[in-house]
């Protein structure tokens, strides 16, 4: 099968096309026909093994996993003789949470694994951009318990995890302040936000409001520069490690004041929360946004744009065209 393939560490020119063995599926085993998968943030920091601390989980010195795409949707091919919850030709799509390989033609899912069918009324394109940005947004949200009718500010509104965090929010009738470029402002309004404010013409760290929560969507912003926006029991939360690492220091130190940092691992990935997101993305309640799509031929080109930090909610590949 033919897939985007690494051996080492590095920029996107380390990756190339290439024709590999198939997966097979085991007794409990889906293998999928992937018809797209995304390109993210997860990929790139495993692709370049940077901030360091990604190689813990992605190898010290080479890469555990040549084929990155942590999500992908598809058809499945086979379903192994142990298999109940899917059968051929179901539309399939899912989170590849650390296995990865959603970047290639093929790819093989445990049935209990990070995995539902696609609703009737959804795309491959959009079902295979919907868990991966939203899985981290609903890690923050969940990590701050944030609850109807409080205040929530958004940095990086229009992100891949800003853009659904905005969605996401919503559906708990909090109110949602967005922060954006001019380009993108009625983009965000149209998630939901009931405010927004352009970064090019104002400095959101200086705003009057006072939030019970400012999420960090790109880890742009520190603490420290938006602690005056928070309430006296506010809390910042970011995606990001901060400036040398800070975020985590002073989630352990902050909880001795009033205002205090969170900083969300994730929960590992389930079932369950794939479910949760199928039932949004059938009901209208999320739907994630799509900047660009890219063949998988230019898949590098896909990594570079990626890197430059300025996609607009999620990047797809397309992996199979012709069906």
């Amino acid at each position: 099968m033919r897939a985007a393939v690494h051996s080492r560490y590095g920029p996107p020119d380390v990756m190339r096309i290439a024709n590999i063995e198939k997966p097979t599926a085991g007794e409990h085993d889906v293998l999928v026909k992937v018809r797209a998968t995304t390109v993210n943030r997860t990929d790139c920091g495993f692709l370049s093994g940077k901030p360091w601390i990604v190689r813990l989980f992605s190898g010290l010195r080479t890469p555990k996993a040549t084929v990155l795409g942590c999500e992908f949707a598809g058809v499945v091919e086979v379903a192994g003789s142990g298999v109940t919850s899917f059968a051929v030709d179901d539309r399939v799509f899912g989170f590849s949470e650390w296995r990865f390989g959603g970047q290639a033609e093929y790819v093989s899912m445990p049935e209990d694994g990070s995995i539902a069918t696609i609703p009737a009324n959804v795309a491959f394109d959009v079902a295979a951009c919907s868990t991966e940005g939203s899985h981290y947004a609903l890690s923050m949200i969940t990590k701050a318990k944030i609850k109807a009718g409080q205040h929530v500010l958004v940095n990086g509104a229009t992100g891949a995890i800003g853009s659904a965090a905005v969605q996401l929010l919503k559906r708990l009738d909090v109110t949602v302040t967005a922060v954006c470029a001019t380009a993108h402002v009625e983009l965000v309004r149209s998630l939901g936000a009931d405010r927004v404010i352009d970064y090019t013409a104002e400095d959101f760290t200086k705003d009057v409001e006072k939030y019970d929560v400012v999420l960090d969507a790109v880890g742009k912003s520190s603490f420290g520069r938006c602690r005056r926006l928070l309430a006296p029991r506010g809390i910042y939360v970011s995606s990001d490690l901060g400036f040398l690492a800070q975020n985590p220091i002073l989630a352990f130190v902050t909880p001795l004041f009033k205002q205090r940092v969170l900083f969300p691992i994730p929960p590992k990935y389930s079932r369950a929360r794939v479910d949760g997101f199928k039932a949004m993305l059938e009901s209208g309640e999320f739907t994630p946004v799509i900047d660009r799509r890219y063949p998988l031929d230019q898949i590098v080109e896909a990594y570079r744009y990626v890197e430059t930090g300025q996609k607009i909610g999620n990047v797809v590949i397309d992996v199979d065209i012709a069906s």
